[in-house]
This record gives structure tokens, sequence and C-alpha cells, in this order.
């Protein structure tokens, strides 16, 4: 473009570019009181939420990193723009049309804008090939022999690479794109002779867009009987200055709303697994472009979760079911530990992933995978113990020594103890044969094995699911005690937190008396500094706390306790011979079924719970 934006468009496109709007495409909202928003930071790695949008004012504020300024300033430093492309950009999205200052620098220049059309017009070329008799008769082949129908390649713009050096090139420079801007965009590359041809040539087309929806790379799969191309499989744009495969992830733009609104999203392998997941109802399903899932997909995924609602967030990893997949489901469990959301993993019992999943099973195949997630944790370590006859006491010795430092690598002290007491059943271990060898593995022994000195606070990370959970039983009960009825009905080990159960047991002791009295009766300051807290913070539901709410929370707290008294009775047979112990191992049994059938019927209540 000739020239420099108008001062008066740019305060138009400023003006008219909502700053909650531009924002809320990257980082998930939430209504933070007197006309304020806020979200987990784009700019800083956090937890908990410290950047604000006033709408009313058009700015920005991380209380966290100190970053501020307007509409402009907040995409300029997300997407690392000029101040021109900014506003173009900006301009672009409301449908404005700007106009240059003729007495500026004429510079050709190339800028993101141009960048973005010209893929956009790529995208729509690679579409219409993709129905012309000859070579494409290929992919559409392709596509229907996986289950895919017309309708499903338009809906995400599946298209075909023509089987000709320069097919693209000529149909974008007619258009009016140079070869500077092509080649910067990856559509086009040097060839042997010096002269440009198309970088995807005689294969499947993904376009892949940012989490906007502007198309910035492309996918491309090699078809079958193609002896010509000598290229991988599977063939990605490569790096520009808007394709960075490490900050993307296809079928995000499509996905982030249903991410947001469900908390969960699904990452499987593969273009055609997105296709197969979206298509089937499970509508929060990403996929990688061409690279391992990693920190920068992390920092997306943890913004649009807004998941220092972390029981409320959920990651489903699916895998294949082979070695691969299984390799990939223990790399995962260190980038499990930077989510506050928790961790699963789907894997179809024949190994299939979701594509041959829907091929063989239908839609109901898909959704069923995901709804039988188990937690990534004990995959990786079932996984491990699959390695090894368990039925030997050098196979079970053997696998002990192999999982026993995974669980001293899971960075939530509370976690552990479980784990080893459903290790110590998966192998048929005493439980302090498995808690000793994950202290000798010394992985992250010292903050497991803290000083009886040291707060409760320091080891325990007061964010997990079930502590959260924990904590909005004991503020309904604070602060909405008439609609806190099932509170009678708790379980002796409802509350796993010192303080927690503490209080508890404060109020278990006087359960009538106001927030006043009992804190005056209460003299540990832990605990008192706890009744006040909880006295004030919002309990976590959206509109007013309905009776529904209430009887879900506790009824999911209530399943919690009994799953964990199930895990110590099923401990205690593994310990009882039956032939020796009959009247005790009867009994023992007796109680399991009965408490199995309690938590099935909380687990129903739960079902629905407004978090």
């Amino acid at each position: 473009m000739a020239g420099r934006i108008r001062d008066e468009d740019v305060a138009y496109v400023r003006e008219h570019s909502h700053i909650d709007d531009v924002v809320g495409d990257f980082v998930q909202l939430k209504g933070a009181g007197g006309g304020q928003k806020k979200g987990l930071c784009p700019f800083h790695d956090e937890k908990s939420p410290s950047f604000h949008v006033t709408p009313s004012k058009g700015y920005f504020h991380c209380f966290g990193c100190q970053t501020g300024g307007d509409v402009i300033a907040f995409l300029m430093k997300l997407e690392h723009l000029t101040f021109t492309e900014t506003v173009e950009r900006l301009a672009e999205r409301i449908g404005y049309q700007l106009t240059y200052d003729s007495s500026g620098p004429s510079t050709p220049g190339i800028n993101r804008s141009r960048l973005v059309a010209a893929n956009t017009a790529a995208a729509k070329f690679y579409q219409e090939e993709l129905g012309k008799p000859g070579p494409a008769q290929l992919g559409r082949e392709f596509l229907t022999g996986r289950g895919f129908s017309r309708e499903a390649a338009e809906t995400f713009g599946v298209g075909y690479a023509p089987d000709e050096w320069d097919a693209l090139y000529k149909h974008l420079t007619a258009l009016g794109y140079s070869e500077v801007e092509l080649n910067t965009a990856g559509l086009i590359k040097e060839g042997s002779r010096g002269n440009f041809i198309d970088r995807f040539r005689n294969r499947l087309i993904w376009p892949v867009k940012d989490i906007s929806g502007d198309v910035v790379g492309f996918g491309a799969r090699k078809l079958a009987g193609d002896d010509k191309d000598q290229g991988p499989k599977y063939l990605n744009t490569s790096e520009t200055p808007i394709y960075k495969k490490s900050q993307l992830l296809y079928g995000l733009d499509m996905a982030k709303k249903e991410i947001a609104k469900k908390r969960q999203v699904v990452i499987v392998e593969g273009y055609t697994d997105v296709m197969a997941a979206h298509l089937a109802g499970v509508t929060t399903a990403v996929a990688t472009c061409g690279t391992a899932f990693g920190d920068d997909h992390i920092r997306i995924i943890r913004r649009l979760l807004m998941d220092d609602d972390a029981f409320r967030g959920e990651v489903i990893f699916t895998f294949d079911g082979d070695a691969a997949g299984q390799k990939a489901a223990l790399r995962a469990f260190d980038d499990d530990q930077k989510f506050v959301a928790q961790t699963f993993v789907a894997v179809a019992a024949n190994g299939m992933d979701p594509c041959d999943l829907r091929q063989s099973g239908g839609d109901e195949a898909v959704r069923d995978l995901v709804a039988r997630r188990v937690p990534l944790f004990e995959f990786a370590m079932k996984s491990v113990i699959a390695g090894y006859d368990i039925k030997t006491p050098e196979g079970r010795v053997g696998a002990l020594n192999q999982v026993a430092p995974l669980i001293g690598k899971i960075k939530d002290a509370s976690l552990r103890p479980e784990y080893v007491r459903s290790v110590s059943a998966w192998l048929g271990m005493e439980i302090d044969i498995v808690s000793s060898a994950v202290k000798k593995s010394g992985s992250r022994g010292t903050a497991h094995n803290q000083s009886q000195g040291e707060s409760s606070a320091q080891s325990v990370n007061l964010k997990d699911p079930i502590l959260m959970l924990e904590r909005e039983v004991l503020k309904v009960k604070l602060q909405a005690p008439e609609l806190a009825y099932p509170w009678a009905d708790l379980e002796m080990n409802a509350f796993s937190y010192g303080p927690y159960a503490t209080l508890r047991a404060r109020i278990d002791d006087a359960p009538d008396i106001s927030i006043n009295d009992l804190l005056e009766r209460t003299e540990d300051d832990v605990v008192r500094s706890l009744i006040t807290e909880l006295t004030v913070e919002p309990i976590r539901t959206d509109g007013e706390i309905s009776e529904r709410y209430i009887q879900s929370i506790f009824a999911r707290l209530r399943e919690v306790a009994m799953s964990r008294e199930i895990v110590e009775i099923k401990s205690d047979l593994q310990r009882l011979n039956p032939v020796e112990n009959e009247v005790e191992y009867t009994a023992t049994f007796t109680r399991l079924v009965g408490l199995e059938a309690a938590r099935r019927a909380q687990k129903e209540l739960a079902i629905g719970e407004a978090f």
C-alpha cells in the first residue's frame, strides 16, 4: 500500500473495534464486576486471571505483567504486527475501507493482510479444483473412502492441488499477487531451474486457520499412486510471518467457542481425525499442524479453558493404542503438569484413531471414545505395568520400579497418595511397599516429604480439582446454610485437606451458630482466616445459587469420598485370604458392593453439575 493511513481512519478503526470482541478471539473473558471483564493473560503464564478489559473505555491492563493499552496495542503485541498491519487487520475485520495519505512515502512492502488474502485466494482455488474431473478424482475417492461427504469437505474447506508445476502460481499472479508475496506466504518455492513452482502438487489440501479464522497456511496429504512426488506423506506450509506451527491448532477457529463453553478440548492427531470428531458431535477437537504438542499450544488452550476453574476443565488426548501412542502419552505426562485442568487419555480398544473409528462404528463410537476417557496419570502407569508379567514376583517388582518414579513426578502432592493406593491395587502389593518405592525414587521427594513444621498449604495444591470442590461445599455451608441440607450426610473422610477438615469439625460442633460466633469459638488463626476468606469468596456458579447446583456439588463430594474408601476396601480385600478369613472377607466384600452402589447413586445426582 502507498503512504500512511489517515489519522481519522485510525481513530475510526480504534473506536469501532470493540476491545472485548477482539480480545475475546484469543482469551476467554468472564465478567469481573464494575463493567470489567477478566481472563488469563496472553502475554505471560499465570494460573489465576489478572488480565482485565474495560470495554467502556477501550483499554486492557494486566495486573500481573503490567502490560496495557488499547485494542491496537493489544493486537500489535500479541500478533507481532506493525502499527499499519494492525490497523489494516482491524479495518478488514469490521469491513472498513482505509484511505492512505498520498503525501507519505510509497512503499510496496508486504503486510499481513496481503499474505492472508493470498492464502484465502489459494484456499478457494484448491476447493474449486477438488470438484473438477481428472486427477482430482483421487482426492474425492480418498475422502469418500474415509466416510466424508462432499458437504463435509466443503465445511472444512478441503481442496486439491492440481498435478501441475505452476497452476496456483499462474492463478494468483493473475489476481495481482507478486512473486515475493507468494513466496513469503509459503505458497510457491524456487524450482531447480531458478523459476517459481507451486509448493503443493497433486495433494489433498486442508486450509489451516488461526484462532480468529484467517487462512494462514495449509496441510497437504500425498495421494496414492503419485510416484512423481517423492516428498513426505504429509506436507505443511513452511514457517512464514503468519504461519507459526508451534502456535497453531487445526480446527481451533471452529472449536474455540465450544471449548470455552464446555470447558473441554480434545487433542487428536490429524486433519481427518478433527473432521471425524466434529462430524460425530465432538466439537471441541483440534490437532497440531505437523509438530508435537508443545508449550505454545498449552498456553493457547489454557486461555480458552480459563482453567483457573480447574475442576471445570478437561484436556483429552487421543492416542493410537500402539507403542508409539503410549510413548506419546508418557511425553504428555510432563506436559500435563503445566495444566491446572484435568488431563485425560482416550484410546480405542482396537487402537483405531477417530477417523477409522467413525468408519467402523459410526458417530456414536467416536463420542463413546471420548466419554470413556481415563486420567492421563492412570493411562501412563497402566501402560508401563502392561509391559510386565505381574503374576510373578519379579514382574511386580520390575513394574513397581518403573512406575514409582512416575508417581514421584506428579507435581500435585495431594494426588500422589491416591496413586500410591491405586498402583498397590493394580499390582496386588502392600501400600507401604509402593509408598516406600516412591520415596526411594527420589523424584520430587523433597516436596513430598516436607517436615511437620512446615505449613500444609505449602505441600498441597489448592487448585486441585478435588480440593476446589471441597472448598466450594464449605463456601455453600457458610454463605447459604439454609440450602446446605445435604451437609449432614457427608462422609467422615469428605475433606482431605487438613484445614478444611478442621473447619468441618468446628461447624459440626455447633452447626446452627452464626459466622461471628464461629469465629469467636475458633482459636486456630489458620482456620479463622479460612472462615472469613470463604465467607466473602464468590460461589463458583453463574447466576443465582440453585438447589440443583448445591445438590450436585454435595453429591460429587460424596462420590469422591466413597471412591477414596472403595480404594481402601479393595486394598483390604487383597490382603485377606478368602479361605482363611472367610467371614471377614465376605463382610468386607459385601460392604464394597454396597458402597459401589451408593457411589453410583451419587454420581447420577452429580450429573449436570453447574461448574
